[in-house]
Protein backbone atom coordinates (compact mmCIF):
# COMPACT_ATOMS: atom_id res chain seq x y z
CA UNK A 1 0.00 0.00 0.00
CA UNK A 2 1.59 3.26 -0.98
CA UNK A 3 2.24 6.32 1.30
CA UNK A 4 -0.91 8.27 0.11
CA UNK A 5 -2.94 5.83 0.42
CA UNK A 6 -2.07 5.49 4.01
CA UNK A 7 -2.14 8.91 5.09
CA UNK A 8 -5.91 9.08 2.90
CA UNK A 9 -6.82 6.28 5.51
CA UNK A 10 -5.46 8.26 8.07
CA UNK A 11 -7.37 11.53 7.20
CA UNK A 12 -10.85 9.85 6.57
CA UNK A 13 -10.55 7.86 9.87
CA UNK A 14 -9.82 11.14 11.67
CA UNK A 15 -12.70 12.58 9.93
CA UNK A 16 -14.87 10.06 10.90
CA UNK A 17 -13.55 9.74 14.36
CA UNK A 18 -14.06 14.09 14.60
CA UNK A 19 -17.66 13.06 13.66
CA UNK A 20 -18.13 10.39 16.40
CA UNK A 21 -17.07 11.94 18.98
CA UNK A 22 -18.82 14.76 18.45
CA UNK A 23 -21.83 12.68 18.24
CA UNK A 24 -21.13 11.52 21.49
CA UNK A 25 -20.37 14.64 23.04
CA UNK A 26 -23.53 16.12 21.53
CA UNK A 27 -26.02 13.01 21.29
CA UNK A 28 -27.44 12.10 18.11
CA UNK A 29 -30.87 13.55 18.66
CA UNK A 30 -29.62 16.68 19.55
CA UNK A 31 -27.27 16.61 16.59
CA UNK A 32 -30.15 15.76 14.44
CA UNK A 33 -32.28 18.75 15.58
CA UNK A 34 -29.31 21.05 15.32
CA UNK A 35 -29.32 20.15 11.66
CA UNK A 36 -33.35 19.95 10.96
CA UNK A 37 -33.65 23.85 12.39
CA UNK A 38 -30.68 24.92 10.39
CA UNK A 39 -32.08 23.10 7.22
CA UNK A 40 -35.31 25.30 7.79
CA UNK A 41 -33.59 28.36 8.80
CA UNK A 42 -31.72 28.35 5.28
CA UNK A 43 -34.03 27.30 2.81
CA UNK A 44 -37.60 28.20 4.39
CA UNK A 45 -38.33 31.96 5.37
CA UNK A 46 -41.59 30.99 6.94
CA UNK A 47 -40.11 28.95 9.65
CA UNK A 48 -38.78 31.87 11.59
CA UNK A 49 -42.05 33.67 11.46
CA UNK A 50 -43.79 34.94 14.80
CA UNK A 51 -46.96 33.23 14.15
CA UNK A 52 -45.62 29.87 13.16
CA UNK A 53 -42.69 29.25 15.74
CA UNK A 54 -45.76 29.90 18.40
CA UNK A 55 -47.57 27.20 16.79
CA UNK A 56 -44.18 25.15 16.67
CA UNK A 57 -43.69 26.08 20.72
CA UNK A 58 -47.52 24.87 21.44
CA UNK A 59 -47.76 21.96 19.52
CA UNK A 60 -44.84 20.65 20.93
CA UNK A 61 -45.96 21.56 24.73
CA UNK A 62 -48.69 19.31 24.33
CA UNK A 63 -46.43 17.05 23.05
CA UNK A 64 -44.10 16.90 25.65
CA UNK A 65 -46.55 16.69 28.55
CA UNK A 66 -48.77 13.76 26.67
CA UNK A 67 -45.15 11.98 25.72
CA UNK A 68 -43.69 12.30 28.62
CA UNK A 69 -46.61 10.22 30.61
CA UNK A 70 -46.16 7.93 27.86
CA UNK A 71 -42.66 7.46 29.28
CA UNK A 72 -43.13 6.30 32.24
CA UNK A 73 -45.07 3.40 30.99
CA UNK A 74 -42.95 2.44 28.61
CA UNK A 75 -39.99 2.34 31.84
CA UNK A 76 -42.41 0.47 33.62
CA UNK A 77 -42.58 -2.17 30.04
CA UNK A 78 -46.12 -1.52 29.25
CA UNK A 79 -47.30 1.35 26.68
CA UNK A 80 -50.79 2.85 26.38
CA UNK A 81 -53.09 3.19 23.72
CA UNK A 82 -55.59 5.10 24.95
CA UNK A 83 -53.88 8.40 25.45
CA UNK A 84 -55.45 9.79 22.14
CA UNK A 85 -59.12 8.96 23.39
CA UNK A 86 -58.58 9.98 27.22
CA UNK A 87 -57.25 13.68 25.20
CA UNK A 88 -60.65 13.14 23.41
CA UNK A 89 -62.84 12.34 26.15
CA UNK A 90 -61.37 15.09 28.43
CA UNK A 91 -62.32 17.71 25.96
CA UNK A 92 -65.14 16.60 25.79
CA UNK A 93 -66.35 16.57 29.24
CA UNK A 94 -64.60 19.34 30.11
CA UNK A 95 -66.09 22.01 27.94
CA UNK A 96 -69.37 20.18 28.86
CA UNK A 97 -68.92 20.89 32.70
CA UNK A 98 -67.92 24.29 32.25
CA UNK A 99 -70.77 24.65 29.94
CA UNK A 100 -73.44 23.20 32.33
CA UNK A 101 -72.53 25.08 35.23
CA UNK A 102 -71.73 28.46 33.43
CA UNK A 103 -75.38 27.79 32.22
CA UNK A 104 -76.64 27.10 35.82
CA UNK A 105 -74.78 29.74 37.61
CA UNK A 106 -73.77 32.74 34.70
CA UNK A 107 -71.92 34.86 37.07
CA UNK A 108 -69.54 32.01 38.38
CA UNK A 109 -67.06 31.93 35.95
CA UNK A 110 -64.14 30.45 38.71
CA UNK A 111 -66.09 27.73 39.80
CA UNK A 112 -67.28 26.45 36.28
CA UNK A 113 -63.74 26.90 35.03
CA UNK A 114 -62.90 24.60 38.07
CA UNK A 115 -65.66 22.38 37.93
CA UNK A 116 -64.54 21.55 34.00
CA UNK A 117 -60.83 21.24 34.59
CA UNK A 118 -61.40 18.58 37.74
CA UNK A 119 -64.00 16.77 35.66
CA UNK A 120 -61.33 16.51 32.43
CA UNK A 121 -58.62 15.58 35.31
CA UNK A 122 -61.02 12.88 36.68
CA UNK A 123 -61.60 11.06 33.10
CA UNK A 124 -57.27 10.47 32.96
CA UNK A 125 -57.39 9.39 36.15
CA UNK A 126 -59.92 6.78 35.88
CA UNK A 127 -58.47 5.54 32.35
CA UNK A 128 -55.20 5.18 33.62
CA UNK A 129 -56.55 3.22 37.27
CA UNK A 130 -58.31 0.86 34.92
CA UNK A 131 -55.16 0.59 32.59
CA UNK A 132 -53.13 0.32 35.80
CA UNK A 133 -55.36 -2.28 37.42
CA UNK A 134 -55.87 -4.81 34.92
CA UNK A 135 -51.97 -4.86 34.15
CA UNK A 136 -50.85 -5.18 37.54
CA UNK A 137 -53.70 -7.49 39.23
CA UNK A 138 -55.24 -9.32 36.35
CA UNK A 139 -51.74 -9.45 34.23
CA UNK A 140 -53.64 -8.65 30.90
CA UNK A 141 -51.49 -7.57 28.28
CA UNK A 142 -51.28 -3.47 28.16
CA UNK A 143 -51.93 -3.63 24.73
CA UNK A 144 -55.52 -5.30 24.96
CA UNK A 145 -55.99 -3.06 27.96
CA UNK A 146 -55.22 0.17 26.40
CA UNK A 147 -57.14 -0.97 23.21
CA UNK A 148 -60.21 -1.59 25.23
CA UNK A 149 -60.35 1.70 26.97
CA UNK A 150 -59.51 3.51 24.42
CA UNK A 151 -62.20 2.04 22.30
CA UNK A 152 -64.71 2.68 25.08
CA UNK A 153 -63.17 6.29 25.85
CA UNK A 154 -63.45 7.05 21.60
CA UNK A 155 -67.47 5.68 22.34
CA UNK A 156 -68.15 7.86 25.37
CA UNK A 157 -66.79 10.79 23.65
CA UNK A 158 -68.97 10.61 20.64
CA UNK A 159 -71.78 9.39 22.54
CA UNK A 160 -71.92 12.54 24.37
CA UNK A 161 -71.25 14.75 21.09
CA UNK A 162 -73.13 12.88 17.98
CA UNK A 163 -69.60 14.33 16.32
CA UNK A 164 -70.45 17.93 17.35
CA UNK A 165 -68.04 20.21 18.95
CA UNK A 166 -69.14 21.68 22.58
CA UNK A 167 -69.14 24.96 23.14
CA UNK A 168 -69.99 27.33 26.00
CA UNK A 169 -67.23 27.63 27.68
CA UNK A 170 -65.94 30.51 29.65
CA UNK A 171 -63.89 33.33 27.80
CA UNK A 172 -61.50 33.35 30.87
CA UNK A 173 -60.24 30.00 30.34
CA UNK A 174 -60.32 30.57 26.52
CA UNK A 175 -59.03 33.79 25.95
CA UNK A 176 -56.69 34.49 29.13
CA UNK A 177 -55.29 31.10 29.84
CA UNK A 178 -56.05 28.85 26.33
CA UNK A 179 -54.69 31.29 24.22
CA UNK A 180 -52.88 33.66 26.86
CA UNK A 181 -49.12 34.62 25.81
CA UNK A 182 -47.20 35.22 29.02
CA UNK A 183 -43.68 37.26 29.44
CA UNK A 184 -43.41 37.00 25.06
CA UNK A 185 -44.19 33.08 25.47
CA UNK A 186 -47.48 30.96 24.63
CA UNK A 187 -48.55 29.41 28.24
CA UNK A 188 -48.56 25.87 27.48
CA UNK A 189 -44.76 26.15 27.00
CA UNK A 190 -44.43 27.20 30.71
CA UNK A 191 -47.14 24.67 31.97
CA UNK A 192 -45.07 21.44 29.66
CA UNK A 193 -41.80 23.09 31.23
CA UNK A 194 -43.35 22.66 35.02
CA UNK A 195 -44.67 19.26 34.03
CA UNK A 196 -41.13 18.10 32.95
CA UNK A 197 -39.24 19.84 35.54
CA UNK A 198 -41.43 17.80 38.17
CA UNK A 199 -41.12 14.35 35.81
CA UNK A 200 -37.53 14.94 36.03
CA UNK A 201 -37.26 15.42 39.80
CA UNK A 202 -39.53 12.21 40.29
CA UNK A 203 -37.26 10.40 37.86
CA UNK A 204 -33.84 11.52 39.47
CA UNK A 205 -34.47 12.45 43.11
CA UNK A 206 -37.38 10.18 44.16
CA UNK A 207 -38.21 6.41 45.48
CA UNK A 208 -40.80 6.45 42.77
CA UNK A 209 -38.65 6.91 40.05
CA UNK A 210 -36.12 4.25 41.31
CA UNK A 211 -38.98 1.88 41.73
CA UNK A 212 -40.72 2.79 38.21
CA UNK A 213 -37.21 2.01 36.40
CA UNK A 214 -36.37 -1.10 38.28
CA UNK A 215 -39.98 -2.40 37.36
CA UNK A 216 -38.88 -2.20 34.21
CA UNK A 217 -35.27 -3.20 34.41
CA UNK A 218 -36.27 -6.76 36.56
CA UNK A 219 -39.94 -6.58 37.77
CA UNK A 220 -38.91 -10.28 40.05
CA UNK A 221 -35.66 -9.07 41.11
CA UNK A 222 -37.99 -5.61 42.16
CA UNK A 223 -40.75 -8.18 43.93
CA UNK A 224 -38.21 -9.93 45.60
CA UNK A 225 -36.58 -6.77 47.07
CA UNK A 226 -39.73 -5.81 48.49
CA UNK A 227 -40.92 -3.43 46.18
CA UNK A 228 -44.90 -2.87 45.58
CA UNK A 229 -44.94 -3.30 41.73
CA UNK A 230 -48.80 -3.68 41.86
CA UNK A 231 -48.49 -0.20 43.51
CA UNK A 232 -46.50 1.87 41.22
CA UNK A 233 -47.73 0.11 38.00
CA UNK A 234 -51.19 1.15 38.85
CA UNK A 235 -49.03 4.63 39.47
CA UNK A 236 -47.30 4.68 36.17
CA UNK A 237 -50.32 4.12 34.39
CA UNK A 238 -52.55 6.53 36.29
CA UNK A 239 -49.53 9.71 35.68
CA UNK A 240 -49.77 8.43 32.09
CA UNK A 241 -53.53 9.17 31.90
CA UNK A 242 -53.59 12.14 33.97
CA UNK A 243 -50.75 14.06 31.78
CA UNK A 244 -52.93 12.69 28.94
CA UNK A 245 -56.12 14.50 30.42
CA UNK A 246 -54.14 18.18 31.12
CA UNK A 247 -52.79 18.14 27.38
CA UNK A 248 -56.61 17.63 26.73
CA UNK A 249 -57.31 20.67 28.63
CA UNK A 250 -54.18 22.51 27.19
CA UNK A 251 -55.68 21.83 23.64
CA UNK A 252 -59.27 22.31 24.34
CA UNK A 253 -58.59 25.90 25.73
CA UNK A 254 -56.48 26.76 22.92
CA UNK A 255 -59.40 25.50 20.53
CA UNK A 256 -62.41 27.30 22.37
CA UNK A 257 -64.34 24.08 21.92
CA UNK A 258 -64.70 20.29 23.26
CA UNK A 259 -63.72 17.62 20.46
CA UNK A 260 -64.21 14.23 20.29
CA UNK A 261 -62.40 13.66 17.34
CA UNK A 262 -59.13 16.16 19.16
CA UNK A 263 -56.15 13.73 19.44
CA UNK A 264 -55.18 13.10 16.05
CA UNK A 265 -51.69 11.33 15.69
CA UNK A 266 -51.08 12.22 19.28
CA UNK A 267 -50.89 8.79 20.24
CA UNK A 268 -48.62 7.27 17.74
CA UNK A 269 -46.26 10.62 18.14
CA UNK A 270 -46.02 9.94 22.14
CA UNK A 271 -44.59 6.51 21.55
CA UNK A 272 -42.44 7.75 18.32
CA UNK A 273 -41.34 10.76 20.74
CA UNK A 274 -40.41 8.23 23.31
CA UNK A 275 -39.27 5.32 21.01
CA UNK A 276 -36.52 8.69 19.25
CA UNK A 277 -35.39 9.63 22.25
CA UNK A 278 -33.67 6.24 23.51
CA UNK A 279 -36.70 5.09 25.98
CA UNK A 280 -36.55 0.98 25.97
CA UNK A 281 -39.59 -0.79 24.85
CA UNK A 282 -38.58 -3.83 27.35
CA UNK A 283 -38.69 -1.23 29.91
CA UNK A 284 -36.21 -0.05 32.84
CA UNK A 285 -34.75 3.29 30.44
CA UNK A 286 -36.01 6.28 29.88
CA UNK A 287 -34.56 10.00 30.64
CA UNK A 288 -37.75 12.62 30.13
CA UNK A 289 -35.13 15.50 28.82
CA UNK A 290 -34.30 13.40 25.23
CA UNK A 291 -38.30 12.70 25.15
CA UNK A 292 -38.54 16.13 25.61
CA UNK A 293 -35.86 17.18 22.67
CA UNK A 294 -37.90 14.27 20.73
CA UNK A 295 -41.23 15.97 21.00
CA UNK A 296 -39.85 19.54 19.84
CA UNK A 297 -37.87 17.78 17.08
CA UNK A 298 -41.14 15.68 15.88
CA UNK A 299 -43.22 18.92 16.22
CA UNK A 300 -40.65 20.86 13.72
CA UNK A 301 -40.26 18.19 11.31
CA UNK A 302 -44.28 18.08 11.05
CA UNK A 303 -44.65 21.84 10.67
CA UNK A 304 -41.71 21.64 8.13
CA UNK A 305 -43.67 19.31 6.28
CA UNK A 306 -46.99 21.59 6.71
CA UNK A 307 -44.72 24.64 5.26
CA UNK A 308 -43.51 22.49 2.11
CA UNK A 309 -47.67 21.86 1.84
CA UNK A 310 -46.92 17.81 2.05
CA UNK A 311 -50.43 16.44 2.18
CA UNK A 312 -51.92 15.03 5.81
CA UNK A 313 -52.22 11.71 4.60
CA UNK A 314 -48.73 11.32 3.41
CA UNK A 315 -47.73 12.76 6.34
CA UNK A 316 -49.15 10.20 8.51
CA UNK A 317 -46.92 7.41 6.22
CA UNK A 318 -44.29 9.08 6.76
CA UNK A 319 -44.84 9.29 10.76
CA UNK A 320 -46.05 5.49 10.83
CA UNK A 321 -42.10 4.42 8.96
CA UNK A 322 -40.41 7.33 11.78
CA UNK A 323 -42.25 4.81 14.65
CA UNK A 324 -41.08 1.51 12.56
CA UNK A 325 -37.61 2.32 11.84
CA UNK A 326 -36.99 3.50 15.68
CA UNK A 327 -38.95 0.28 16.74
CA UNK A 328 -36.30 -1.73 14.88
CA UNK A 329 -33.04 -0.09 15.52
CA UNK A 330 -34.15 -0.11 19.63
CA UNK A 331 -34.69 -3.77 18.75
CA UNK A 332 -31.01 -4.38 16.77
CA UNK A 333 -29.34 -2.34 19.38
CA UNK A 334 -30.80 -4.55 22.47
CA UNK A 335 -29.64 -7.99 20.35
CA UNK A 336 -26.18 -6.24 19.59
CA UNK A 337 -25.88 -5.47 23.57
CA UNK A 338 -27.06 -9.25 24.28
CA UNK A 339 -24.80 -10.36 21.86
CA UNK A 340 -21.94 -8.42 23.48
CA UNK A 341 -22.37 -9.66 27.38
CA UNK A 342 -22.67 -13.04 25.53
CA UNK A 343 -19.31 -13.06 24.42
Amino acid sequence: MSATTLDSSRAARGRHGWLANALRKIGFLPALLIVLVGLLVAFEPRFMGTFNLFNVLRNSSALMIVASGQMLVLVVGGFDLSVGAVIALTSVVTAKAMAVTLEAAPDDVSTAILFGVLAGMACGFVTGLVNGACVAFLRISPFMVTLGTSSIATGVALLLTNGIPVYGMPDAFVKEFGRAIWFGLPMPVYVSVAVLALVWFMQRQTTVGRYIHAIGGNMQAAMVSGVNTNFYLILAYTLCGMLASLTSILLTARLGSGQATMSGNLMLESIAAGVIAGVSLRGGVGRVEMVALSALFLSILTNAMNLLKINSKIQTIFMGVIVVAAVALDEFAKRRSRDARGR
